[in-house]
């Protein structure tokens, strides 16, 4: 048989490579061996990468860390970094507020009262000073995580739990309690805010709810919710006694002043408990950043990831509110705060409780110092200087629309 006779019995796919497979030692077979052993390892090589389920490449700026031969956590690493550095800022900033005051205490004095041991100085700062920084950083703490969850959830850096109508709620559910006598005991007042908090935000996205929570529909809702109860309030100091107005005046401003263990301790449960319910919610919130068709076609249930993270986000500002009083722009700077220090594409949860513990913790004291022996109320105080950040922030949207 002759070889144009061979070729044409030649499989289609091997005619190019007709004359390599007749002749093995031209340069062509060598090459086509040489290529064919090459393509092996290449295919076993991603066996293992397939079975482990490690994706080849990590965003830039992250570590993965393996605690366990089947966990691996990603860590972002600036964001650890500026964790670090607020947790010590943190506490050089309840060390100030400790030493600083209107009788100043040396920080080796402080240290022996946190120690237990006698001194002149323990009123002053065992049982003025120390709870109330405690609480300020508690505070601080949930309106921070409160405000990143539910800007989350909203997609607007102008959101926050205020907005949601959780304050007003929990000022007008004080404000009737104290109207009608049903409260009598102070110690019963934060009960009765963080029932209200909750009630309005559930009213809120019941009233938002139309086949699905629509983020703006939420935000327009709530701001329409919020200032129905906010007349509410107003109506009842204008038509009461001067005792009971001057006291509901005092809580709807917010202050640490007088407040201790008793307010501190829910807190500190409330954050305790929801430490497992927050690590689900840094996983729930990576896709809500999406677009929503986006989210749900990776198989990420929208609805329910909003209605949980908006639960936890409305129960930590509510206890934080009956705790210390409708404390403004904490929960609406905080976040944003910390996402440009850390500089990752979402809010980040750990920095945002760190940086609304900073900046109640530091407010506070600025607030019992600027003016002795005047103490100005720690939410007048952030509020003052809140509403001058948001006029920066609606001015940069308007620039970088």
């Amino acid at each position: 048989m002759t070889p144009e006779a061979t070729d044409r019995h030649l499989d289609p796919t091997d005619r190019h490579h007709g004359s390599a497979n007749r002749y093995p030692g031209s340069a062509a077979a060598k090459t086509g061996s040489a290529a064919a052993r090459t393509e092996v390892p290449a295919a076993r090589t991603e066996v293992p990468a397939a079975r482990t389920g490690v994706p080849a490449a990590r965003p830039a700026g992250s570590a993965v860390l393996r605690p366990h031969p089947r966990v691996s956590l990603l860590l972002h690493r600036r964001s650890a970094g500026v964790a670090a550095a607020l947790v010590l800022l943190l506490a050089a900033v309840m060390l100030g507020s400790a030493c600083l005051g209107q009788t100043y205490v040396p920080p080796a004095e402080v240290w022996r009262t946190l120690r237990g041991d006698t001194g002149p100085y323990d009123l002053v700062v065992g049982e003025l000073r120390v709870p109330r920084i405690a609480l300020g950083a508690l505070v601080g703490a949930a309106l921070g995580l409160s405000g990143a969850l539910v800007q989350t959830v909203t997609r607007n850096p102008l959101a926050g739990p205020d907005v949601i109508g959780v304050g007003h709620g929990a000022a007008a559910a004080t404000v009737l309690a104290l109207a009608t006598g049903a409260v009598t005991s102070p110690g019963a007042l934060p009960a009765v805010s963080v029932a209200g908090g909750l009630a309005a935000a559930a009213l809120v996205y019941l009233l938002a709810w139309r086949r699905g929570m629509q983020p703006s529909r939420f935000v327009l809702t709530g701001v329409g919710i919020g200032v129905a109860l906010s007349a509410v309030v107003q109506l009842y100091l204008t038509d009461s006694e001067l005792e009971a107005a001057e006291q509901v005046k005092l809580w709807l401003t917010g202050s640490l002043n007088g407040r201790g263990p008793e307010q501190a301790g829910p807190l500190a449960a409330v954050l305790l408990l929801a430490l497992p319910a927050l690590v689900w919610a840094s996983r729930a919130a990576r896709p809500l950043g999406l677009d929503p068709d986006t989210a749900a076609a990776l198989g990420v249930r929208v609805g329910r990831a909003r209605l949980g993270l908006t639960v936890l986000g409305v129960v930590l500002a509510a206890t934080a509110t009956g705790a210390a009083g409708p404390i403004g722009f904490v929960a609406l700077t905080a976040p944003q705060l910390a996402r440009r220090l850390t500089r990752t594409p979402r809010l980040p949860l750990v920095a945002s409780a760190l940086t609304g513990a900073v900046v109640l913790v530091g407010a506070d004291l600025a607030a019992r110092t600027l003016l002795p022996p005047l103490e100005i109320p720690v939410g007048a105080l952030t509020a003052l200087v809140g509403g001058p950040y948001l006029l920066w922030l609606l001015g940069r949207d308007r620039r970088n629309p």
